[in-house]
């Protein structure tokens, strides 16, 4: 087992990265608020590590819920659906609860923590590559609108995450891919000699092999950690992580929650990022080839929906990152380093979204 530390001085948490983690009560226990645990899962997850989950936590009062499966369920209503079991077992304000799912699960779980009597404990356990490496590190929480992704939300951490790599081995190859998108992303914003080590070992992570995942889990870990103990709010070098993610959530929002999972709409917008930078020659083709050929050889999507420009900015001013109605992106100055949010100028922008399918199909 290896153990970071995510550093936000009296919050600060570690994360345990191993195999068979899920087993350990010690890792569940020495950080419970106290004698009561809901455990959250959904109707996927459940079936393979609930029963396990709920055995390694030693609390006298401990409860389970089941919610449906997919990000068209990341949304308020389910939320009240925690609620209502919290309320139900009369839990108080020093209960804990523990997400045991994917990045959809670790959000909503999150966010009712960060609500709950104005704020209880929680654990995350991600059991997806993709809440592994980025979503259940970091405190960001939330739900969808129909009309945005993740605009309901709040900054919360957990006491702490358990990566148990094992649960990789039940995850679809999709969800596998997908998870690979966010690793990719790593590499691109802060970490070249990690890109390089991606187009070398690809295969490998495609094949599930034991070692190259777990260094591929730490690396990610650590870039995000050392990035959140910096900027913990996203007031500045945090918004790095986004990279891709503006054109994502647009992909996601525009086509309705489901259609793409978040890691393949992430993909496509790391694309479209990658192309946008190069217009506006911070980067060559080569770079942009470089980058569009390793995600496509994560068997990820590179092409986006047939959308056009006036769709696309529509959807795209919905973003976090927008000050003053203003759009603004993240672009990668070189391999290895991401720029801050900058705004963008609307022809360029357009440029690349119409021409973008044409240069790349």
């Amino acid at each position: 087992m290896q153990t970071l530390i995510v550093e936000l001085a009296e919050r600060s948490y570690p994360i345990y990265i191993g195999a068979g983690l899920l087993a350990r009560p010690e890792l569940f226990n020495r950080h419970l608020a106290g004698q009561q645990v809901l455990v959250v899962t959904n109707t996927v997850v459940g079936p393979w590590y609930l029963e396990k989950v709920m055995d390694a936590i030693e609390a006298p009062s401990k409860a389970e819920l089941v919610l449906p499966d997919g990000e068209s369920y990341k949304t308020l209503a389910t939320v009240e659906r925690i609620f209502d079991r919290l309320l139900e077992k009369r839990f108080s304000r020093n209960a804990t609860l523990v997400a045991l799912g994917g990045g959809v699960i670790g959000d909503l779980v999150g966010f009712a923590a960060a609500c709950y009597q104005r704020g209880i404990a929680f654990i995350q356990v991600p059991t997806t590559l993709l809440a592994q490496v980025d979503s259940s590190v970091g405190g960001k929480t939330g739900v969808n609108h129909p009309l945005g992704k993740n605009m309901i939300g709040a900054f919360y951490q957990p006491r702490c995450v358990i990566a148990d790599t094992q649960a990789l081995d039940t995850l679809p190859d999709r969800e596998l891919r997908a998870g690979l998108a966010e690793v990719i992303k790593y590499g691109l914003i802060a970490d070249a000699a990690f890109f390089a080590w991606l187009e070398e070992n690809m295969a490998k992570l495609l094949n599930r092999d034991a070692q190259a995942l777990a260094y591929a889990i730490e690396r990610s870990c650590r870039i995000k950690a050392e990035v959140v103990g910096a900027d913990e709010r996203e007031s500045g070098l945090r918004a790095i992580l986004n990279f891709g993610h503006t054109f994502g959530h647009a992909i996601e929002a525009a086509t309705g929650y489901g259609r793409y999972l978040h890691g393949e709409a992430v993909a496509i917008g790391m694309c479209l990022a990658a192309e946008l930078s190069r217009r506006l020659g911070l980067i060559g083709l080569a770079q942009v080839e470089r980058i569009v050929a390793l995600i496509e050889r994560a068997g990820l999507p590179i092409l986006p929906p047939a959308l056009d420009s006036e769709q696309w900015l529509a959807w795209m001013a919905v973003d976090k990152k927008n000050l003053d109605g203003k759009l603004r992106l993240i672009l990668l100055e070189t391999l290895g380093r991401a720029a801050l949010p900058q705004p963008v100028p609307g022809e360029i922008l357009k440029a690349t979204l119409d021409e973008y399918r044409r240069t790349f199909c």
